[in-house]
């Protein structure tokens, strides 16, 4: 008879023993309660000050607005909406011992927290760190979660980059007519998948010479086993590695359809490639990405061959939703989350395993 593994004692014993170590791991000073709490009021005054000062000016946006096509704006919004829930999507999927409405919440809380800060996304990343650590989860776990994460959507990125610039390179997409601007970003797109591909193979050579025991080679070892998991995600079709192509391509559908709004929107897979070389610029740390990454986005869009009017009028109104909507959303959901800061996390009982009888 086929027993499930919620049903096996040693599975059950193994859920309670974590679930008791999360619960010790929370500690009841007040002081560091005090502290929690100082660090929460700090993120607060970040995600606010970007409402109020790191949005795009709005005058700005209200020029551009002016001939723009509403459904289209509208279009946009929703695109912006569905790339929250494909980062969503992943973040539940990478943690997923976490508990689904508060993974969605934290998701949504390092959006926001990303938006605000830029840094490339690790501004987001270093938020979820300490509301897990808050939360009482060990840091190794956290560490190597994070790095799955951070790594799964690096590489869903590098994987479109190389598609578009090959595509682009052979003509099989719309783009200006130098080679170079597919065959470049082909280029880089493969020798940064191939290193990934090659490295554990390196980290565990290392780690052998080394020591596994020694600190570097426990470092190198840990290095493999994440980029192996990240390997193997990349390569298993599932939920979570829809939701980081969501995540990517959504957003890119909200710049195309500001485009759109405009009446002037530049071949798909053109505007693909110069979103991912010009958000390059966001890991400059300006609040909200302003100014770096709208200039990094309109060089590269005019260098792809869109008129410098439309790509910054384009850039304007995309930039303004991109940080509205997370932001806004993010924000909500991380004054949800203070409310628990110092309460244990229950892990989450994964679905049943059916074992042969």
């Amino acid at each position: 008879m086929a027993t499930s593994a919620s049903d096996d004692p040693q599975v059950l014993d193994g859920e309670l023993q974590e679930k008791a170590t999360i619960e010790a791991a929370i500690d009841r000073d007040p002081a560091r309660s005090l502290w929690r709490s100082i660090v929460a009021l700090v993120v607060i005054g970040i995600l606010l000050g970007a409402i109020i000062f790191a949005i795009p000016g709005l005058d700005g946006v209200a020029d551009a607005l002016k001939t723009a096509h509403g459904g289209w704006i509208a279009a946009a919004i929703a695109l912006e909406v569905a790339s929250c829930l494909g980062y969503v999507m992943v973040f539940q999927f990478v943690f997923r011992r976490a508990p689904m409405r508060f993974a969605a919440r934290l998701a949504l809380a390092e959006l926001a927290f990303g938006a605000a800060v830029s840094l490339g996304g690790a501004g987001g990343i270093a938020l979820g760190a300490w509301v897990l650590r808050s939360r009482g989860v060990p840091m190794g776990k956290i560490a190597e979660r994070s790095a799955v994460l951070f790594l799964l959507t690096s590489a869903v990125n590098v994987v479109v980059l190389a598609f578009a610039g090959l595509g682009v390179a052979v003509g099989v997409f719309d783009a200006p007519g130098n080679p170079l601007l597919g065959w470049l970003p082909f280029a880089v797109g493969t020798l940064v998948l191939a290193f990934c591909l090659v490295l554990p193979r390196w980290a565990r050579g290392g780690a052998n010479r080394w020591g596994k025991d020694t600190k570097i080679g426990k470092t190198l070892c840990g290095t493999a086993s994440t980029l192996r998991t990240t390997r193997h995600l990349m390569v298993q079709p599932s939920w979570g590695l829809l939701g980081a192509y969501l995540y990517l391509l959504c957003d890119i559908g909200v710049l195309w359809a500001c485009f759109e709004a405009l009446g002037v929107a530049p071949p798909f897979f053109a505007l693909v490639l110069a979103y991912q070389i010009g958000y390059m610029a966001n890991i400059v740390p300006i609040p909200g990405g302003l100014i770096a990454l709208d200039a990094g986005l309109v060089g590269m869009l005019v260098l792809y061959g869109s008129s410098a009017t439309t790509a910054t009028a384009a850039v304007l109104v995309y930039h303004a939703i991109a940080l509205w909507i997370p932001v806004l959303w993010g924000t909500v959901s991380f004054l949800l989350l203070r409310r628990s800061l110092n309460e244990p996390l229950v892990p989450r009982t994964l679905p049943e395993r059916r074992r042969p009888a």
